[in-house]
């Protein structure tokens, strides 16, 4: 190597390292983590009920779905049931709810069934008290899979609607 390619290979790990930021997930989200346990009135993560973080893990953030269709399962059902007084309980939080399909098929097909699987959570969510302006339906059809590979495994986790949950903004 010479001297000038080592010399542009030092500057460019120089130049991407300088581009990282600690804060890029919120308020201390590069910092260490605390070495300190939280005490037993202190409840953080998934030990709260109110964080997101237990909406996703404790509750679930998903339901799945069958091929080619937009019908929710019973299953389905006993999670937005959970989603839902989460959702009554906080409030101060909008729901972003995402479909999402295998990749089988057209991307304007995958589109569609996405967007009628994200359709059928929100209106489920509204039958049970949810308010409709709090929630935000997209469809990101086969462009997000969780799972890539040509399997029946992969597919099935991947006819989805996933409900992320975000704070009400001010606007």
């Amino acid at each position: 190597m010479t001297f000038l390619t080592k010399a542009a290979l030092i500057g460019l790990i120089v130049a991407t390292a300088g581009c990282t930021r600690p804060d890029r997930f919120g308020a201390g989200g590069g910092a260490a983590p605390t070495t300190t346990a939280p005490s037993s009135t202190e409840l953080t993560g998934v030990n709260d009920p109110n964080s997101p973080l237990y909406f996703n893990q404790t509750i679930g953030d998903r339901v799945l779905f069958a091929v080619d269709t937009s019908t929710l399962t019973a299953q389905g059902k006993m999670i937005l049931d959970g989603q839902a007084r989460w959702l009554q309980t906080n409030a101060d939080y909008l729901a972003i709810i995402e479909g999402h399909a295998d990749e089988q098929g057209t991307r304007e097909y995958n589109l569609g069934l996405g967007s009628r699987r994200a359709n059928a959570v929100r209106e489920y969510l509204v039958s049970k008290g949810v308010p409709a302006s709090r929630m935000r339906v997209t469809s990101y059809g086969k462009e997000r899979p969780i799972q890539v590979c040509s399997q029946e495994s992969c597919y099935a986790q991947n006819r989805r609607a996933m409900t992320v949950i975000s704070i009400a903004s001010l606007s």
